[in-house]
C-alpha cells in the first residue's frame, strides 16, 4: 500500500472499517449468576487460548490495603480445598492457628508503630526494633508455616494443566483489573472450566502471611532496587493527586507487611464474585458446548447480591505545574507527564495519534507496525536526536485508563546535555503543534502503521485474548470494535485542538532527574523560554 496517497489513502482506511468489526465475530453471554462471557471461534488451530478477567486492580484498594490485587494474583495460585495439599482439613487448621497468631503479632507491631510516631525508634519494620514478645510470637509463626508447608504438594495446578498439555498458565495485576490466563488443547475445556470454577469457588488463601514477605522481596528487587524506582513512585504519587492510581500496583510496604487474611476475604467475597468477571475464550470450539461447561461449573458460583462498589473519586482539575528535581546514579532524564482522558473518552483516539507523530511510532505510541521508517519519521526523533543532536533518545505516549489518562513525554540528554536544557526545546515542539497542525502525511502514516500493527496482533489468538481483556478492563470489548473506526476518524483539527487544550502548563507534571554528583546546580534551572509552551 503507498503511503503518500494524501486525503486518498485515508478515506479508503476509513472505508473498509466496517469490515473490521466483521471479521472479529465476537459471541457475548451471561450465565444465570451474571458472570459474562466472551467468545471468539477459530478452527484454524487445536488449541484455546483461555482467560478471565477480574474487575478488580489497584484502584479498587484504599490505604491500609494497597497491594491487595497484587496479592490476590499471587494467592490465585496457591490452589483450593481439592488442590495443593494433602490433607485440606489440617490445612484450615493451620490457617486458622495463623490468623488467630497474627492478632497478636499485630498488636505488638501496634506499639512499635507508636514508637517510630513518637520518635524513640527510626523504623518499625526494623528487626532490631523488636520487641522479646514479637520476637517470641514470629518463631511461633514460623512454625505454623513449616508445618502448613509439609501438607502442600507444591505448583499441583500447573502440574495438572501440563500434563493436560496446557502451556502459559500465568496472571498480571494493572490498576484497573486482574487477568489469569492459559492456553490449552481444544478438547480440555472442560478441564479449565473446572480448575478456574473451583479457585473462585473454594479459595482457601493457603501461605497467606508467608506470602506477604515474599512481595516484599519482590517489590525490592523490580522497585527499590532500581536506581531511580522510589523516584518514579515518588513521581507517580505527585502526578495523582486523589485519583487511586495515586500507589503503586505492588502496593506501598507498610500496608503489604501487615494485611490481613481476614482483609482479603472480604476484598475476595467483593469483586471476585461472578457478577464482576469476563472469561474470554478464543480459538478451537464451539460456542453452545462451551456455555454448557460454564454454566455447569462457574454457575455453582453464587454471584455477589451487593454488586461492586464503584470508584467515585476523579482526579480534580490540576490548579499549577508540579515539579520534581531527584538525583540518583542513572542516566539523567526529563520526564513530562500531561494530565489526558480515560481510554473510552471521545478525545483518546486523537491525543493517541498525536503521541505517534511526535514519538514516530503506531496509533497511541505503541509500536509502529512494519513501518520501518516509523521511529526516525516521529517529531520528537527528527528535530532533538537527529537535526539537533541534543537528545539520544525522545518519544511520547498517550495512555488512557479505566479512570483518568496522561499523555507523557520522556527525553534522554545526549552527553554533555543537561535535562533541564531539552525542556523548553521539547515544550516548542509541542507549541508548533498547537499553533500549525500536523500534515496530511504524518496524520496518513500513523493511520496505515496503526491498521498494521492491529491487524497483527489480532491474528493470534493470544493477542486476541489480551485486546478483548483490555478492553473490558477499561470499558466494554465493544470499545475494541470501534476503535479502529474511532482513531481512522480523527482528523487535523482534532489533533491540533486537543493538542491545545491538554498540554498546557497547568495540567503537566515534570521529573527531571540528574545523576549524583553532578554538581549541586544540576537540575535547578527550569524552562528557559516560556514564550515558547503550548497555552
Amino acid at each position: 500500500m503507498i503511503l503518500n496517497q494524501g486525503r486518498g489513502l485515508a478515506a479508503l482506511l476509513l472505508a473498509a472499517v466496517p469490515l473490521l468489526s466483521q471479521t472479529i465475530p465476537v459471541k457475548e453471554h451471561t450465565l444465570s449468576n451474571g458472570m459474562k462471557v466472551l467468545m471468539v471461534e477459530r478452527h484454524d488451530e487445536p488449541t484455546i487460548s483461555c482467560g478471565w478477567l477480574a474487575r478488580v486492580g489497584s484502584a479498587n484498594e484504599r490505604p491500609g490495603i494497597t497491594g491487595m490485587a497484587h496479592l490476590f494474583e499471587h494467592m490465585m495460585f496457591k490452589g483450593t480445598k481439592t488442590i495443593g495439599t494433602k490433607d485440606a482439613v489440617r490445612d484450615a487448621q493451620l490457617n486458622e492457628a495463623q490468623d488467630r497468631l497474627q492478632v497478636e503479632i499485630r498488636k505488638e507491631m501496634n506499639i512499635l508503630r507508636e514508637q517510630q510516631l513518637r520518635g524513640e525508634i527510626a523504623d518499625m519494620m526494623d528487626p532490631k526494633a523488636r520487641t522479646p514478645r514479637l520476637q517470641k510470637l514470629l518463631g511461633e509463626f514460623d512454625n505454623l508455616v513449616k508445618n502448613q508447608r509439609e501438607l502442600i504438594v507444591k505448583d499441583e495446578m500447573d502440574r495438572i494443566y501440563k500434563e493436560a498439555g496446557g502451556t502459559g498458565l500465568n496472571a498480571s495485576t494493572s490498576q484497573d483489573r486482574t487477568f489469569y490466563i492459559i492456553q490449552i488443547p481444544s478438547n480440555k475445556l472442560e478441564l479449565w472450566t473446572w480448575v478456574e470454577s473451583d479457585r473462585l469457588a473454594n479459595p482457601v488463601f493457603r501461605e497467606f502471611y508467608s506470602e506477604r514477605n515474599v512481595i516484599l522481596e519482590e517489590r525490592r528487587q523490580t522497585l527499590e532496587s532500581r536506581p531511580d524506582g522510589t523516584i518514579g513512585e515518588a513521581f507517580n504519587a505527585m502526578t495523582w493527586m486523589a485519583s487511586p492510581y495515586h500507589w503503586q500496583v505492588i502496593g506501598w510496604p507498610s500496608d503489604i507487611a501487615q494485611v490481613t487474611r481476614e482483609q482479603a476475604q472480604e476484598v475476595f467475597a467483593t469483586y471476585y464474585a461472578p457478577n464482576n468477571i469476563t472469561a474470554i475464550l478464543v480459538g478451537d470450539f464451539q460456542s453452545d458446548k462451551a456455555i454448557q461447561l460454564m454454566e455447569k461449573y462457574f454457575g455453582r458460583i453464587p454471584a455477589n447480591p451487593k454488586g461492586v462498589p464503584e470508584v467515585i473519586t476523579l482526579e480534580p482539575v490540576q490548579p499549577a505545574e508540579q515539579r520534581m528535581l531527584a538525583q540518583a546514579e542513572t542516566t539523567p532524564s526529563l520526564q513530562v507527564s500531561y494530565k489526558a482522558v480515560p481510554a473510552v473518552h471521545k478525545d483518546a483516539a486523537a491525543l493517541q495519534t498525536l503521541a505517534a507523530i511526535l514519538s514516530g511510532s503506531g496509533g497511541g505510541g505503541g509500536r509502529g507496525g512494519r513501518d520501518g521508517g516509523a521511529r526516525t519519521s516521529g517529531r520528537l526523533n527528527k528535530s532533538l536526536v537527529l537535526d539537533l543532536k541534543v537528545a539520544t533518545s525522545a518519544s511520547a505516549s498517550a495512555r488512557g485508563q479505566k479512570l483518568g489518562g496522561l499523555f507523557t513525554l520522556r527525553v534522554t540528554p545526549a552527553p554533555g546535555k543537561r535535562p533541564e536544557e531539552l525542556e523548553p526545546l521539547l515544550y516548542a515542539e509541542l507549541a508548533k503543534v498547537a499553533k500549525d497542525g500536523v500534515t496530511d502525511q504524518e496524520l496518513d502514516r500513523v493511520k496505515n502503521a496503526y491498521q498494521i500493527s492491529a491487524w497483527t496482533r489480532l491474528e493470534s489468538n493470544s493477542g486476541m485474548r489480551g485486546a478483548l481483556a483490555e478492553a473490558e478492563a477499561t470499558g466494554s470489548y465493544k470499545d475494541l470494535l470501534e476503535a479502529p473506526k474511532r482513531l481512522l476518524a480523527v482528523t487535523k483539527e482534532d489533533v491540533q485542538r486537543v493538542a491545545k487544550h491538554y498540554l498546557v502548563k497547568e495540567g503537566r507534571s515534570v521529573l527531571i532527574v540528574t545523576r549524583k554528583g553532578a554538581g549541586p546546580e544540576a537540575g535547578r534551572r527550569g524552562p528557559r523560554n516560556q514564550a515558547q509552551e503550548v497555552k
